[in-house]
């Protein structure tokens, strides 16, 4: 028997890092997942796997989301794993920049949520996850203005959902992880003008002398989706080795 048997999971960006290792980790115990990304080749990767189905999906197309919602009889976990790192302070951050990121890293999670969320309540339970991080409301961070923002909204966002839907048998809840070695993050240290240093530099404010994997994130994920959560709502659940302490 595993952690998930029986349960239906919606999961975005799973085309690679912790997405990917969600999927996988949740599949392993038991559940259906419908694992989305625009990444199509990537994504089809997870297609060998048992459990998996996949849906090439843009989470900031409305029209998209939709769609996906209508093809699914119902869903028991929603998880909003999609967003965008962007470096830079405010004022090299410009409007370009500030509306991209907010679109992907919140705006969609506001799609996401308000389509899926009348199934969840038409059955009287329902499980989000959303993903935030310890750069937000939880820990300045230099060189991460918009990103922080986002993901200070995304803790907003998951306390909002978690207090007016709890007596409808809803459960929201955020994971904030400090630095994880993903491709994402390989791909923007590779993009500094020093990768060595800018490598060099993310180890050097890791307390535990080492970055997250995805794989344990993904652990996270699986137990906020399992029943053995099941009183817990409204929470940002920190895994970040004591970076922001």
């Amino acid at each position: 028997m595993g952690r998930l048997d029986g349960k239906v999971i919606v999961l975005s960006a799973a085309a690679q890092g912790i997405g990917h290792a969600t999927a996988l980790a949740f599949a392993k115990e038991g559940a259906k997942v419908i694992a989305t990304d625009v990444n199509e080749s990537k994504l089809r990767e997870l297609e060998q796997h048992s459990g998996i189905e996949t849906r090439v999906l843009d989470v900031t197309k409305k029209e998209q989301v939709e769609n996906l919602a209508k093809e699914l009889e119902r869903i028991d976990v929603l998880c909003n794993v999609a967003g965008f790192v962007h470096h830079g302070t405010i004022l090299e951050c410009e409007e370009r920049d500030w509306d991209f990121t907010m679109n992907l890293n919140v705006r969609s999670m506001y799609l996401m949520i308000k389509t899926f969320l009348p199934k969840m309540l038409a059955r009287k339970s329902g499980n989000i996850i959303n993903m935030s991080s310890v750069a937000s409301s939880i820990k300045g961070v230099v060189n991460r203005c918009v990103y922080s923002t986002s993901k200070a909204a995304v803790i907003g966002l998951t306390k909002s959902v978690a207090a007016d839907f709890l007596e409808q048998g809803i459960r929201c809840n955020c994971i904030c992880p400090g630095t994880v070695d993903t491709p994402s993050l390989r791909d923007r240290i590779q993009a500094r003008p020093d990768p060595e240093q800018a490598l060099k530099d993310f180890l050097a404010r890791q307390k535990t002398g080492r970055m997250a994997t995805a794989e344990e994130v993904a652990q996270l994920f699986v137990y906020l989706a399992s029943d053995e959560s099941a009183y817990m709502t409204g929470n940002e659940l920190i895994i970040d080795g004591g970076w922001s302490l």
